[in-house]
């Protein structure tokens, strides 16, 4: 072999090797896994309702949270200013991220709310499904009983299945004023689905057996949805639905304008070609925004 051509081609191996060798940080590793496990954080109550939390340190690259309303982590300030309107216990957990992206370490805080917000609070009753109290609260539009398109409640979820472009509503009575803005969520999940829709509709119009629910408009005013020809449901997911479902343009924000004090419904329309396991929902929220 040409003795310059050897020489090249060691040089260029002895390089390579060296590429290979990982980064050092002072003697604290490869510089990908966090050294830093202090996740403890502060919870000062500023008035009702309203909590600060207030990370013990901040020697980490980023914090996420997770604030017990079903839409798991998802990445905050170290010092964050959060608001619960609804009564009850919750779970608050904290994560910090260190280099790499991984999690350092986790911690959590109980946090009691004794009473919800008079304006914010969610109108909805049985939200959780946590009983056959819970389910009581609901209704439906449509009974299917050759099995074809049908909710079911377990686990403090209700589940929809459907095939065969067969349809269902699930509703309740909500009370609003008029002039007042109100946003509809929940958190969903399901393994995927096909030709499926998953709305929400909010309508002075009470939905009837045999007919399809629009609330006082046409399918293309839901607030929140999962939809697969808009996108989302096709793969597996969970979360709040303002997050994992799809965007309506006609009503970007989720909302629901009141024209009138009274009775409205909140109806939950969903129906499809061939939806699996079905598409489950809990934790679902309806409250004033203004």
């Amino acid at each position: 072999m040409n003795k310059y051509l050897k020489h090249t081609i060691f040089l260029g191996l002895s390089l390579f090797a060296v590429s290979c060798v990982p980064d050092s940080v002072d003697g604290d590793g490869n510089g990908l896994t966090p050294t830093n496990s202090d996740a403890s954080f502060t919870v000062t109550k500023t008035s009702e309702n309203h909590y600060k939390l207030a990370s013990s340190n901040n020697n980490y690259i980023s914090s996420k949270w997770n604030l017990d309303d079903g839409g798991g982590f998802g990445t905050g300030p170290n010092t964050y200013d959060i608001f619960i309107p609804d009564e009850g216990t919750y779970n608050i957990q904290h994560q910090i991220i260190g280099q790499g992206g991984l999690v350092g370490g986790t911690a959590s805080q109980t946090i009691k709310v004794d009473k919800a917000d008079p304006a914010a609070g969610n109108m909805i009753l049985g939200g959780k499904f946590t009983d056959a109290a819970d389910v009581a609260k609901w209704s439906m539009a449509f009974p299917n009983p050759s099995g074809t398109a049908l909710w079911t409640f377990a686990d403090g979820k209700a589940t929809f299945v459907a095939k065969g472009w067969e349809r269902n509503v699930l509703y309740q009575a909500v009370n609003v004023v008029e002039g007042r803005t109100y946003k509809a969520d929940a958190v969903v999940s399901s393994k995927g689905v096909s030709d499926t829709w998953f709305e929400i509709y909010v309508g002075y119009a009470k939905p009837t057996a045999n007919n399809d629910y629009t609330g006082d408009g046409n399918d293309s005013t839901w607030l929140r949805g999962i939809n697969t020809w808009a996108g989302s449901g096709t793969s597996a997911f969970t979360g709040k639905i303002s997050i994992v479902g799809s965007v309506n343009s006609n009503n970007p924000n989720g909302t629901f304008k009141a024209t009138k004090t009274g009775v409205a419904y909140f109806a939950i329309r969903s129906g499809g070609n061939d939806m699996k396991e079905g598409i489950s929902i809990t934790n679902v929220e309806f409250r004033g925004i203004n």
